[in-house]
Parts: structure tokens; C-alpha cells; sequence
């Protein structure tokens, strides 16, 4: 195969001695399989591994490719295999499952390693190897056009084995990314998948694979409505769980165990938590300052522009490090989103001769949120951004941090698209919100809900579950905050809008 398909396929070939390895694991879980099926068996190797551990069971492999399926027959001919097998040339996306698996009699295994490539990596190389568009995660409006929309291929594949499968009892046996199989089970336990029982065991990808990912076994019966948590093992040969996920409500988290111990602190917050700005174009927006006062972009031009759209910028890194007095600047062209840039030209000639001589850049973003915008326009921007105070976190590292960040020789510091942030008018509320959400109850029931192999392990909508009264409560700051609160709103402060808010949801 040519390095663009193999790329367009996700085509990572399991190697023997691990699906060897696999197939030892599923004895020793006393896995019944007088069927195996491999969905996308490539060059066999599962197959072969199935032969030699499964020495009974009928075997069906299909592969979209035939070069690969004439290499798997002749290596099950060789091991006196090729009778029992049934090797068929099939498009995975084309095929009827519902109907192949509905013919498949007695105890079945699904068994194999679909393509870990994701549906926006085919499209960017034009490629066909992707099912029909559906928007089968359910996602509503821009979340439907930006990142969230995005998915692993093998993600719908494992879906669609589990629809057609209709309750049947069968164990599915994949590899695939972490990421794919708790998104799979989180399918599954809220759609009536009846999964029985379910495992996840980490493999080393890079080892097996040259694939620097986080990857795993993932193993699940299917037949009954089993308790909606999966224990988690550090690799295949481990017999102890590391940890437990489970579903909280409509949301996995990392540690079930934990999580009940702590879910007293989850619920609404009453701030807004804000993403930082999204301007996708940083070898031209993001700069440093000169000696001179002029300014240097990425591109290593020295230009000089006007203060009046120049702010000092945190990015992830620097907020995790807890360096909180910026060295970068960034270009901030609109105050709202939406908001017309032409004004630019008269406030500041300098800058915006600058942004029309970089046109090209933000011409060239691919992002289809800057459809039919203004010229240079931003996104994540709004009055919040230029509150003098502000709480933040990475969105990117794995041990949770909380920074009160003030202003930067007088300017309000912004954050890019990797932080959050809450904001505030003055430097008391930030300093104590602060301390609320770095006591240690918060940190372990913050760590409990994340993923740490997820490509951005805090969200919004994980910060969006801290309670943070509850919190409060649990630190002994409760006091503290309410009457730095009692100071900044009035008699009443914020708590009791928060309550509202909870009230309203439960309603």
C-alpha cells in the first residue's frame, strides 16, 4: 500500500506474537468462541492467533483489500487452518451486519484491530474510506462543525457491530484508541447495548505499533445489562484492576470509586467558564515584545504597531507552570464576536496595515467558524476577556491547576484556546475562588472525572460540575468567600443565584 492509503485505511497490522497474547488473555477469561469473526482482518494475524488458541472454531475474516486477504489464507494453509476459514473480499461501510451477524449460530468472538484513523484525517486526504455522514454522536450546532464532531473511524465501526448484534450474547475483543473504547461502552450503556461486563488493558502502541497513542484491549460481553462501569488494567497480563470508569449520569469518569466518595462536590457553578481566544493564525497575532518597543511575530518580522490592540497572552504552559506574568503578546482586533475590525484603520493605521499585509494567513485558516466573518476576525472573545482578574487552567495538562491571574502593566492578560477561565472585577474574589478550587477534595474529585490520556483532559463542561458551594463547604472557605461575595454583590451575593440555578435544573 502506498503511504497516503495506508494513512487513509488507519492501517496499523497486529503483530502475531501480541494477538497471540490477546488470545492467551481470552483463555484465561474463559472466553467461548466456536466463532471468530474479524471484521478487518488484514493480513490475518488475529486470525492465526484464533486458529492456534480457538483449535474448533470457525473462522471468518473480510478485508477491503485482496492483496492482504490472498496473505492471510495462504498463512492459515500453512498452519492446516484454511478448512475451518472463510476469507471473503468486503467493504466494512457496504456490508450488511445485521444480517451477517444474525447467521452467526452458537457463542461468537468478535476479534480484531479497525483502522485508528479518524474521520477528519480521510477527509483532509480526500479519501473515501469513511462511513455515510450521520452525526450519530448527537451533537447540535458549532460543536457539530468544530473539533467535537470529529471521531475515530473505529469508533463507528465497534458502534455498528453492537447495534447489529441486538442484545445477542458474543465478546467483543478490539484493539483500538482508549479514547474509541470508553466512547464505545458510554454508547453502549446509554443505548441499551446490554453490555454484560466490559475490561480495558493498556497496551504499549508504541511498542507494538510505532504509534504514539494511548491504546488498549478493550473486552466486553454482550447479552444482559451489566452494572455501567469497566475495570481498567495497566496491560494485558495484569490480573489486579489499576482502576474503575464508570457512567455518572450521562458522563464517563476516570475513577467511579473516587467519584462516589466525592460526588457531593459536583453540581452548578455559579461563574461562567470561559474558553480562552481562538484566533488560529499565531505566527501572526501572537508576539513578543523588543527592547525598542517594537514587536516581533513568528515569522521573525519586526514590526511596529499601535498598544491599543496588543495584550499580554498566558498560554496552557504557562498557566500550568504557574508563570503568571506574561512574556507573549497577542493581537486582540475585535471585543466581541461579530464585532467590525474596520475601525482598526483609524485607531490604529499601523496595525491594521499590518493585518492587511498578512491577509493571506487568516485567508488560509480551515476552520469553517470563520465562514463569511469579518476580516480578521476572532472567536472566544467577549467583555469577560477583558476583566482585570481572572482564575485559570490548562485545558491540556493532566494535574489540574488553578491560577489567579491580575492585570499586566495595566492590561487585562487574555489566554488561548487551551486555557479556561472564570473572571472577576477584583483581586480578593479571584484570590479566594482560587483557593477553593486547588483544595485538595477538589483536585482528587477533578482527577476523578478525567481522562488523562484524552488529547484535552479539562474541559468546560468538567469544570461546569464543580459545586463550587459544596466545595467551599468541604475546604472551610465558605465563610471567606461569602463575604468577599457580600462585598462585591450586595447583601445577598452570588450563592443564592447558585441555588436558583440548581433548584432550576433539577426541575
Amino acid at each position: 500500500m502506498k503511504t497516503v492509503t495506508k494513512t487513509e485505511f488507519g492501517d496499523f497490522q497486529t503483530p502475531l506474537p501480541l494477538a497471540r497474547e490477546i488470545c492467551a488473555l481470552l483463555k484465561r477469561e474463559a472466553v467461548e468462541a466456536e466463532n471468530v469473526l474479524e471484521p478487518t482482518c488484514g493480513v490475518g494475524a488475529f486470525l492465526l492467533a484464533a486458529a492456534e488458541f480457538f483449535p474448533v472454531a470457525r473462522l471468518t475474516g473480510l478485508e477491503i483489500n485482496a492483496d492482504y486477504l490472498k496473505v492471510a489464507r495462504q498463512s492459515l494453509e500453512r498452519v492446516g487452518a484454511a478448512h475451518r476459514a472463510s476469507l471473503r473480499s468486503q467493504d466494512f461501510f457496504a456490508h450488511d451486519w445485521d444480517k451477517e451477524l444474525a447467521a452467526v449460530p452458537a457463542s461468537l468472538l468478535l476479534l480484531g484491530n479497525p483502522p485508528w484513523v479518524t474521520n477528519s484525517a480521510v477527509a483532509s486526504l480526500n479519501g473515501s474510506n469513511v462511513p455515510t455522514k450521520e452525526n450519530f454522536q448527537g451533537f447540535r450546532g458549532i460543536e457539530a462543525r468544530t473539533g467535537k464532531s470529529n471521531f475515530d473511524i473505529s469508533e463507528w465501526m465497534l458502534i455498528r457491530l453492537v447495534r447489529a448484534l441486538h442484545g445477542r450474547p458474543a465478546t467483543i475483543a478490539m484493539l483500538c484508541k482508549s479514547g474509541t473504547a470508553r466512547k464505545l461502552l458510554r454508547y453502549a450503556w446509554q443505548n441499551d447495548g446490554r453490555i454484560t461486563e466490559a475490561a480495558l488493558y493498556r497496551i504499549d502502541a508504541k511498542r507494538h505499533f510505532k504509534a504514539a497513542v494511548d491504546a488498549c484491549l478493550l473486552l466486553a460481553r454482550t447479552g444482559s445489562n451489566g452494572p455501567a462501569e469497566m475495570a481498567v488494567y495497566d496491560n494485558l497480563q495484569s490480573r489486579k484492576p489499576a482502576s474503575y470508569l464508570g457512567l455518572a449520569g450521562q458522563d464517563l469518569v476516570a475513577n467511579i470509586i473516587t467519584y462516589r466518595r466525592l460526588r457531593h462536590l459536583e453540581g452548578l457553578c455559579p461563574y461562567q467558564w470561559r474558553s480562552g481566544m481562538k484566533h488560529d493564525c499565531a505566527s501572526v497575532m501572537e508576539l513578543r515584545l523588543n527592547p525598542d518597543g517594537t514587536f516581533s511575530n513568528k515569522l521573525d518580522e519586526r514590526v511596529s504597531l499601535e498598544p491599543n490592540y496588543v495584550y499580554p497572552l498566558l498560554k496552557c504552559t504557562d498557566v500550568a507552570n504557574g508563570s503568571v506574568r506574561p512574556s507573549k503578546f497577542v493581537l486582540v482586533t475585535q471585543k466581541r464576536v461579530g464585532e467590525d475590525t474596520k475601525p482598526i484603520a483609524t485607531h490604529a493605521p499601523q496595525t491594521w496595515a499590518y493585518l492587511n499585509a498578512h491577509r493571506r494567513h487568516f485567508e488560509a485558516r480551515k476552520s469553517s467558524i470563520y465562514n463569511a466573518c469579518v476580516q480578521f476576525a476572532l472567536f472566544g472573545i467577549g467583555n469577560y476577556s477583558f476583566a482585570p482578574w481572572k482564575v485559570a487552567i490548562s485545558g491540556l495538562h493532566h494535574h489540574p491547576r488553578f491560577m489567579p491571574v491580575g492585570p499586566a502593566e495595566g492590561r487585562p492578560v487574555m489566554f488561548d484556546d487551551t486555557c479556561y477561565f472564570l473572571s472577576f472585577a477584583n483581586e480578593n474574589e479571584a484570590n479566594i475562588v482560587a483557593e477553593i478550587l486547588n483544595s485538595p477534595h477538589c483536585l482528587d474529585f477533578m482527577e476523578a472525572l478525567m481522562f488523562r490520556d484524552s488529547k484535552r483532559p479539562v474541559t468546560v463542561e468538567l469544570l461546569e460540575r464543580l459545586n463550587l458551594r459544596a466545595i467551599a463547604q468541604d475546604a472551610g472557605l465558605a465563610e471567606r468567600w461569602q463575604a468577599i461575595q457580600r462585598t462585591s454583590y450586595g447583601s445577598e451575593g452570588l450563592l443564592p443565584q447558585a441555588e436558583l440555578l440548581l433548584d432550576k435544573a433539577r426541575t
